[in-house]
């Protein structure tokens, strides 16, 4: 276990040895969350990786191909398209 200060403006300096262990550099964002009165960090590259690897896992599960779900993506853009700026006019030559 490892422990650190909060100093007077509420900052915390993080160990350079769990730095090293979850790979976080200077400006990296982390993710702060309460859970059972225990404050937990996360950094948020493996927020957005966790993310992702549900919706794939997700996805992989709905026996979607990839084909139909980006052939329902271009019609939904479409349709929002002509919804919010009516239907476009072609140019003349």
């Amino acid at each position: 276990m490892t422990k650190a200060v909060v100093r007077d403006r509420r900052q915390l300096t993080l160990p350079a040895d769990l730095c090293r262990e979850l790979n976080i550099r200077t400006g990296d964002e982390l993710v702060l969350e309460v859970q059972d009165g225990k404050l937990r960090m996360t950094p948020a590259r493996k927020v957005a990786l966790d993310a992702l690897t549900e919706l794939n896992r997700l996805f992989q599960e709905s026996g979607i191909t990839e084909e139909e779900l980006l052939a329902s993506g271009r019609q939904i853009r479409s349709q929002l398209t002509r919804e919010r700026y009516g239907r476009r006019q072609k140019r003349s030559a």
